[in-house]
């Protein structure tokens, strides 16, 4: 789970967080604009002496939720309706593990000082500087330890939104300290939430090793799929666990959906408009999913263990077949999961995944990189 944007803070916190910027200035006409394919989330032009990066509400169309305004130099004049950030950033803390890897491929990761629930991180590269003492835990997500943050005092805290009106992150500005949104969990394509590498770079003059990976991985994403075109046979798929009492499914416009479309499945709520999860009952899931012939991302490590949870599992069509299928395979003992971390921008690897799960004739010798097969 993530955050949820803030979009108005009192205007005395607004003043300070954007010194040097000016009410007065003549409003200038961008000489760039980065383009972008799949990503709805943000946007980035690019003016003489600065980067204009504007964050999205997720949650009211073409609403600006944020603005930056990226700056070499401090002295350089911005519009004053944004925060004015000097780059490249020098450290920022993490409140998402789904940000390390866009950071580990950027080779910006040891930026780092601060993670937040330090327990559920998989990234050797962050836990080995845990280790050491060069990043400090800084509490659960829902939770930051505000005193340590700013005792921390990063360049920025890199968060998602889930309260408009967000004390935290107000207090952070107060303390000169800068809140940036990063909601790429809210787009509606893999394709979508990887390209948020470039949202990354911008901040670390990173921009075309950015557009560069990002090429590499939607080519190979978009070859991977082309693969299932014309194939007549899609299999029905269901997908989550049921958690006390609530069977939480992706929505229709859900990037998982869009996966198991682009992976050659069938999914009972394809047409549904909701682009986050639906809380369902485990009745209606028997209703509408008993019938399937895949259970994706169903999160036990065997069936024994999936019926001794629930005898009425036996009930679905995939646990007869032995046709069930978790995202575990990269997990740690403490229960950090690779598959949560670093699939975000690597979706080719995860379409390939679930292509083999489905259509494997299509993948032959393939290794399966984040899913397994539940064992008896």
């Amino acid at each position: 789970m993530k955050k949820i944007p803030f979009l108005l803070l009192p205007c005395f916190v607004l003043f300070i967080a954007c010194t040097h910027g000016s009410s007065h200035l003549a409003k200038e006409q961008p000489v760039d604009s980065l383009r972008l394919s799949h990503a709805e989330g943000f946007s980035i032009r690019y003016f003489r002496n600065y980067k204009e990066v504007v964050v999205f509400n997720p949650f009211s169309h073409n609403a600006v939720y944020q603005r930056y305004y990226l700056v070499r130099d401090t002295d350089v004049s911005v519009p004053a309706d944004g925060l004015k950030i000097k780059i490249p950033v020098r450290s920022l803390a993490a409140t998402s593990v789904t940000h390390f890897e866009f950071l580990n491929l950027l080779h910006v990761i040891d930026a780092v000082t601060g993670v937040c629930s330090s327990k559920i991180i998989y990234s050797p590269q962050i836990n080995e500087r845990l280790n050491k003492g060069l990043i400090a835990d800084l509490g659960d997500a829902f939770n930051i330890n505000l005193e340590k943050t700013v005792q921390l005092h990063p360049d920025l805290v890199m968060v998602s939104g889930y309260n408009q009106n967000d004390p935290f992150a107000q207090r952070l500005l107060q303390a000169g300290i800068f809140p940036v949104y990063n909601n790429e969990w809210m787009e509606k394509s893999l394709l979508g939430r990887a390209e948020w590498i470039k949202f990354l770079a911008a901040f670390f003059d990173r921009e075309k090793i950015a557009d560069s990976l990002y090429l590499e991985i939607e080519k190979e994403y978009q070859n991977t799929a082309n693969r299932v075109k014309g194939i007549k046979f899609r299999p029905q798929i269901m997908s989550g666990s049921n958690f006390r009492g609530t069977w939480y499914m992706p929505g229709g416009r859900n990037f998982m959906a869009q996966l198991f479309s682009d992976a050659g499945g069938n999914y009972f709520y394809a047409r549904d408009t909701t682009v986050g999860s639906l809380p369902l009952s485990f009745e209606k899931v028997l209703k509408n999913f008993s019938e399937s012939e895949v259970w994706l991302n169903c999160n036990y490590a065997s069936l024994s263990e999936l019926l001794q949870a629930d005898p009425r599992h036996a009930l679905f069509r995939p646990v007869k077949l032995q046709q069930v299928y978790n995202f575990n395979k990269r997990m740690l003992p403490s229960g950090s999961n690779d598959f949560w971390e670093s699939a975000v921008a690597h979706p080719d690897l995860l379409l390939k995944d679930v292509i083999f799960i489905l259509h494997p004739e299509l993948l032959p010798g393939y290794e399966p990189f984040y899913t397994q097969k539940l064992n008896p």
